[in-house]
């Protein structure tokens, strides 16, 4: 199966997934904690309900994976070939700041790699797209799908886009070495959108995630025309070790400059 093929039903899927999400956004809905002490809340579950269910009708050969489902063990997982992994809702701390910068991730990863990546931002009404063969583009209600790509150079000076939610002293430190800047601070996987669209020329992300919180949105950026590596500058690849948690890892699209250069030496 092309993976332009599933597009479509993966979009649909996405956006039903976010009007899930909206019914609860709409309410004064409970926030429980997880184990790990990050936010849960119905909306999380009902996403994953859908989500699961769909992809279980659509490719019920293909394995999957979700941040509210257990994870299988790596003696099982290092033998998929192909395999889908999703966060339902990516940004729960957006979600319960009611800010809107939350999206659901949906990816289709291929020998380690995403080969489609459908993020959708449900209060936006919005879901970016990536997918190995078609591109990346944008979608917005019934209008025509709009192609979007990474900056060709960085602006003077750069646009920075960085975690609402998460900053630490390595950031800090990757700022002063950049030197002037325009910081654009934001929640979830839209940095990645934000990047892959043009309107950033990286995310330095420097602090934890983990696969489903950025394999969907890799795919976006590097369809775009952009690239995601890790801080010896090799692409970031998936389901390669037993835990699911990425290497701190930089998200360029404008590469007319050495970003990597300018890491702190801690890195």
């Amino acid at each position: 199966m092309k993976p332009e093929s599933l597009v479509d039903p993966i979009v649909a899927l996405a956006e039903d997934a976010g009007r899930a999400i909206l019914e609860v956004y709409s309410t004064d809905f409970d926030v429980q904690e997880k184990q790990d002490d990050s936010p849960l809340t119905q909306a999380d579950l009902a996403s994953h309900r859908w989500i699961a269910a769909g992809l279980a009708s659509l490719t019920p050969d293909i394995p999957v994976i979700s941040e509210e489902e257990g994870l299988p063990g790596f003696e099982e997982r290092r033998q998929w070939q192909r395999y889908w992994i999703v966060d339902p809702l990516d940004g729960t701390k957006e979600f319960v700041n009611r800010n809107g910068e939350f999206t659901v991730n949906i990816a289709l990863v291929d020998d380690g790699r995403p080969i489609l990546g459908v993020v959708h931002v449900p209060v936006q009404g919005k879901t970016y797209i990536g997918c190995e063969g078609a591109g990346a583009q944008r979608r917005e209600g019934e209008a025509a799908p709009v192609p979007i790509r990474v900056a060709g150079a960085a602006a003077q000076p750069p646009r920075i886009v960085g975690s609402r939610s998460h900053r630490g002293a390595s950031l800090d430190a990757f700022l002063t070495n950049v030197g002037e800047h325009d910081m654009v601070p934001m929640g979830s996987s839209l940095k990645f959108c934000v990047v892959a669209e043009g309107g950033a020329d990286i995310y330095p992300r420097l602090g934890p995630t983990s696969e489903w919180d950025t394999a969907a949105a890799q795919a976006v950026v590097e369809q775009a025309g952009g690239s995601v590596v890790t801080l010896d500058g090799k692409p970031m690849k998936y389901n390669a070790k037993a835990d699911i948690l990425n290497p701190h890892f930089l998200v360029i699209g404008a590469a007319d400059r050495d970003w990597l250069s300018l890491l702190p030496d801690s890195e």
